[in-house]
C-alpha cells in the first residue's frame, strides 16, 4: 500500500485542500456543466434529440438533464429541423426572451444551412435571425454528433470570459441581428 504514487499536483496548489485559480475559470466550469437546454424542434432532429436524452446516451451526464420548455428558464438553443420564413421572428423572439448567458446550436442540415429544403419558404440557416455558437451536421444527426456538439458548445462556455458579454464586439453581434442588449 505504501509504493502507491500520487500525480503531481497540478498549478496552482497552495496547500492541502486548497487550489487557486481565476473567476473566469470557476464561472466558466460551472456554466459548462449545467447547461439547461431548450429544444426548438420542428422536424426529424428532434427525434434524434429525445434518443440523446433517453438512457442509452443520457444528456444528463453532461449536466444538461433539465430541458426547459420555457425559454426565461433555458440558456441552450437548441434549433433542431427546418425553420420556414415565417418562423424566423418566433425563432427570434424565443432568443430574446432567454437570459444571458445564452448559447444555441444549430442541429441538423436543415436549421445549419436549410438542408435540401433550398426554396423561397424556408430559412437557408438560422444563423441569418439568430447568432449561433456550434453547428451540428448531418440529416439527421445521429445522437453521438448531438452530444459531440454540446460538448463542444462547453467547450466555448468553459473558456469564455466572465465579461464577454459586456464587450463591444458582443454588442455589434446582437445588433447585427436587430437584436438590442436590453431586449
Amino acid at each position: 500500500m505504501s509504493d502507491i504514487k500520487l500525480a503531481p499536483a497540478p498549478p496552482g496548489v497552495t496547500g492541502s485542500g486548497f487550489f487557486a485559480t481565476t473567476l473566469d475559470k470557476a464561472v466558466g466550469l460551472a456554466r459548462a456543466n449545467s447547461l439547461w437546454p431548450l429544444p426548438f424542434a420542428t422536424s426529424c432532429c428532434g427525434i434524434e434529440f429525445m434518443a440523446t436524452m433517453g438512457a442509452t446516451y443520457d444528456l444528463a451526464r453532461f449536466g444538461a438533464e433539465r430541458p426547459s420548455f420555457s425559454p426565461r428558464q433555458s440558456d441552450m438553443l437548441l434549433v433542431m429541423g427546418t425553420i420556414a420564413k415565417k418562423m424566423g421572428p418566433v425563432l427570434k423572439q424565443v432568443y430574446i426572451q432567454m437570459a444571458e448567458p445564452r448559447w444555441v446550436i444549430a442541429v441538423g442540415a436543415c436549421a445549419s444551412s436549410g438542408g435540401i429544403f433550398d426554396t423561397y419558404s424556408v430559412l437557408q440557416g438560422i444563423d441569418e435571425v439568430i447568432p449561433v455558437d456550434v453547428y451540428v451536421p448531418g440529416c439527421p444527426p445521429r445522437p453521438e454528433a448531438i452530444l459531440d456538439g454540446v460538448m463542444r458548445l462547453q467547450e466555448i462556455v468553459r473558456t469564455e470570459s466572465v465579461r464577454r458579454r459586456e464587450t463591444e464586439e458582443y454588442k455589434a453581434l446582437l445588433e447585427s441581428y436587430g437584436i438590442h442588449k436590453n431586449g
